[in-house]
């Protein structure tokens, strides 16, 4: 189905090329560390706190949070896949790289066992790996690791539900050669707060494919970071939400480029209806003097289908070689495309109907990239049960 890119006001965002920048990390607070310690307390009038309500992550920010409730994690694999509970003296930990903000640091120094899941070299797997991560009430801090080796295939689903108020790392580690695709799904309930880092780290020739699909939670701020080891990677970041009356949800992407031949494509979409129903989206590319022969472009798209709804999208783009093969990146909010339901409605197909034909075909690519039919007829499920509340 058409993309179907709603009507309205597009922002194109900052590009900067060359001269003596600073790279994009260095707009945040602190330099990323593993230890609480070496964060300030953010206050909101930081570059990367600044959208997001602080209050409402109960004290993740602060220190004033305390582990008193918990999440229980379990693994369903394949045969090969290796599946084990360790603790934070494991070597394997903190490998894709540190947490870049407060919270990141709080639930690294926090948590008391780690999940690790590895997928052996050569090996190509037919099922999906499913995490499953269920709140069970009150605070916890969390870690995952997917550590897939060389010329493995691999697809991981990383399904978070029920409630709890839960900062977390999430590390995928890919081998030379390996193809992963990782599938987060945040369907928390309505109270819930999410917060947490994932971070890839790609191999030689290696390629990654990241859909984060976030419906659920009260406040969830998502913040995936790419980090290439070896010339020849690929990464593709996908992303759809839904954002609902008085829901925040926070997409905070990084890519940086600084390994030379490498490839990224960002494409997220989101919706939006509700009073105070809050998105944003941040995609941050920087691509950085040894990186020549990159290739990237960021995407962002909303639809906004009620009053009071809002939306904060800033893709930016630096670029400090100009030996590249292609960057861009855009970004457009709006309604609905008047012409699009007038070629609709002058079918035959009711007012209701034809505007949740449009919301459909605005999220089909993204949903499609997934790739496990019993998934994708679950998310369009929801899709189709926000819809009814949307356009009832």
């Amino acid at each position: 189905m058409a993309d179907n890119t709603p009507a309205g006001s597009t922002t194109d965002g900052a590009i900067q090329v060359g001269g003596p920048q600073q790279p994009i990390d260095a707009r945040v607070s602190a330099p990323a560390s593993y230890d609480v310690a070496d964060f300030p307390v953010p206050h909101g009038r930081e570059e990367e706190w600044r959208f997001t309500p602080l209050a409402r992550l109960r004290g993740l920010h602060d220190g004033t949070a305390v582990a008193d409730g918990g999440v229980k994690v379990e693994v369903t694999a394949p045969e090969g896949v290796t599946v084990e509970t360790v603790g934070r003296d494991d070597a394997r930990l903190g490998r894709a790289g540190k947490p870049v903000d407060r919270v990141a640091a709080q639930a690294y120094s926090s948590f008391e066992k780690a999940s690790v899941v590895s997928i052996p070299k050569d090996t190509v797997l037919t099922e999906p790996v499913l995490i499953s991560v269920h709140g069970e009430g009150g605070v916890a801090f969390g870690h995952q690791v997917v550590e897939i080796g060389a010329f493995a295939e691999a697809v991981v689903v990383l399904d978070h539900t029920g409630d709890a108020t839960l900062a977390a790392n999430v590390e995928y580690i890919l081998g030379d050669g390996a193809k992963l695709t990782v599938v987060s799904v945040q369907d928390w309930e309505p109270t819930a707060v999410h917060a947490a880092q994932h971070t890839a780290l790609i191999g030689r020739d290696a390629s990654f494919k990241s859909v984060i699909v976030t419906f659920g939670g009260d406040l969830v701020r998502l913040h995936p970071r790419v980090v290439y080891g070896a010339p020849g990677g690929e990464a593709e970041l996908y992303g759809l939400y839904f954002t609902d009356q008085g829901q925040h949800q926070e997409h905070r992407l990084f890519v940086d480029h600084d390994t030379p031949h490498c490839r990224s494509n960002v494409a997220y979409k989101g919706a939006l209806q509700g009073q105070d129903a809050h998105a944003v989206w941040i995609g941050d590319v920087l691509i950085r003097a040894a990186a020549e022969g990159t290739d990237t472009y960021e995407l962002n798209r909303n639809l906004v289908l009620t009053d009071g709804a809002r939306v904060d999208s800033v893709p930016n783009l630096e670029i400090e070689t100009g030996e590249i093969v292609g960057a861009g990146h855009a970004s457009a909010t709006g309604r609905f495309d008047d012409e699009q339901l007038f070629y609709l409605m002058a079918r035959g197909i009711p007012a209701d109907e034809a505007r949740r034909l449009v919301v459909r075909g605005f999220f089909a690519e993204l949903v499609q990239q997934i790739g496990i039919p019993d998934l994708e007829e679950r998310l369009i499920g929801k899709i189709e049960a926000e819809l009814e509340a949307a356009v009832a």
